[in-house]
């Protein structure tokens, strides 16, 4: 995929570099106030210890799920002034997506752009309506909302899903990007998961802040940024070793 250079978040530019956007400052202020953005030491899945820890399942109230759907919104309409994503309508894929994309869509309107909105379910519905989906039917162009993508795996079932419904799965929105190649603590694959799904499934990848907006924060003069820049030569140091 060509580098977008509204986004900063390509190896090719230093986090040192990185001119933070005020929404990427926003968003990171955010998440550490709500705590679902952390710094010690943590477990990751592939087994590697994260000197930082997002989970956007924390997200945990009316409030907070109502303004995390405004940065999601905000960004979709970037990408898609950028001509980095075009959609008709939105998909959440179950279980975490699903509230996502409700904020998103109800966000989206507001800011003067009202579509669709659909989610599946785990196993089809054999009573009533029926079938996989609900919301609205699956048409035109479909972008999926996830939290992060760790494997691919629920962005590959989504597409699944909605081009079976006839429907084209147009690219992929989440709220992290760890810019982290897959594997494990030992073997690593040559890409991130993010840029697999962009390579083998020929979408973009949108992303409110990525692992640079979090270093670009870290080097910041303001109030919580210095709060937090004890971690930095940590951060930076996970990000030359597993970085994508």
């Amino acid at each position: 995929m060509p580098h977008d250079p509204a986004r900063s978040c390509d190896l090719f530019f230093p986090f040192e570099k990185t001119v933070m956007q005020p929404i990427q400052e926003q968003f990171i202020e955010f998440a550490l106030e709500a705590d679902v953005l952390r710094f010690g030491e943590f477990k990751t899945k592939a087994g590697r210890l994260s000197p930082y820890f997002f989970n956007a399942g924390l997200f945990n109230t009316g409030a907070l799920l109502d303004r995390l759907g405004e940065f999601y919104a905000k960004t979709l309409l970037a990408a898609r002034d950028a001509g980095r994503i075009e959609f008709d309508m939105i998909f959440g894929p179950a279980y975490k997506g699903i509230p996502l994309a409700a904020s998103v869509a109800m966000n989206l309107s507001r800011l003067g752009c009202d579509v669709p909105w659909a989610f599946n379910r785990k196993e089809a519905k054999d009573h009533g309506e029926g079938g996989v989906i609900v919301g609205a039917p699956l048409k035109g162009k479909v972008v999926i909302i996830d939290d992060v993508i760790s494997a691919g795996t629920s962005v590959r079932e989504s597409v699944k899903i909605i081009q079976a419904n006839g429907a084209v799965p147009s690219g992929v929105l989440i709220a992290l990007d760890r810019q982290e190649r897959g594997g494990n603590a030992v073997e690593m694959t040559e890409t991130s998961a993010v840029q697999d799904v962009e390579k083998t499934l020929g979408m973009n990848v949108a992303s409110i802040i990525c692992l640079n907006d979090l270093l670009a924060f870290m080097n910041g003069d303001t109030d919580m940024a210095k709060a937090v820049s004890c971690h930095k030569e940590a951060v930076a140091a996970y990000r030359a070793r597993y970085g994508a």
